[in-house]
């Protein structure tokens, strides 16, 4: 057998590149900027993925007040169709008898906890209409609580009239 021949390849670094790589060899963890990145870009996707909780969140409590709303209209057809009148047996003149005998007296409250901003009016005992301000400004059929509907877009109630 040959012996074989092995070339010995010296590497000749100076003390200063002996230092600098063990420096980086010491250095395990990130730098300040590094950090500060990662933490600005995980703030934004934060700020965007809340703005999108709270659209969903107002869409989703005028969705509940508009079902409300039907709810009550049902109420009061209900009403009329059992007493051809929409106050029900009572004198009120904002359809809350209606509401107290065919909803068992349960007035639909608002998904935030708060007072409904309801306008209801039963100004004969043959015609009423009732509306809930929304949040979402165009998500409505009227721009005002008086059932006046159009379509220009920035209807931020939702009102329902009735329908005999």
């Amino acid at each position: 057998m040959h012996p074989r021949k092995c070339r010995i390849i010296t590497l000749r670094l100076t003390t200063r590149q002996v230092d600098e790589h063990n420096e980086r060899m010491k250095k395990k963890g990130f730098s300040l900027l590094e950090l500060l990145v990662v933490v600005s870009i995980i703030g934004i996707l934060i700020a965007v993925a809340a703005v999108g909780f709270s659209a969903a969140q107002k869409r989703s409590r005028d969705a509940r007040r508009r079902s409300d709303m039907r709810a009550w209209q049902d109420a009061l057809e209900q009403t009329y169709a059992e007493n051809t009148d929409y106050r029900g047996t009572g004198s009120s003149s904002v359809c809350q008898d209606a509401v107290d005998e065919q909803m068992n007296g349960v007035t639909p409250t608002d998904p935030k906890g708060d007072t409904y901003t309801y306008m209801a009016s039963c100004p004969d005992a043959d015609s009423y209409c009732i509306c809930a301000q929304l949040e979402q400004v165009d998500g409505g059929n009227s721009d005002s609580n008086a059932c006046a509907f159009d379509n220009s877009g920035d209807e931020g109630y939702y009102c329902l009239i009735n329908r005999q």
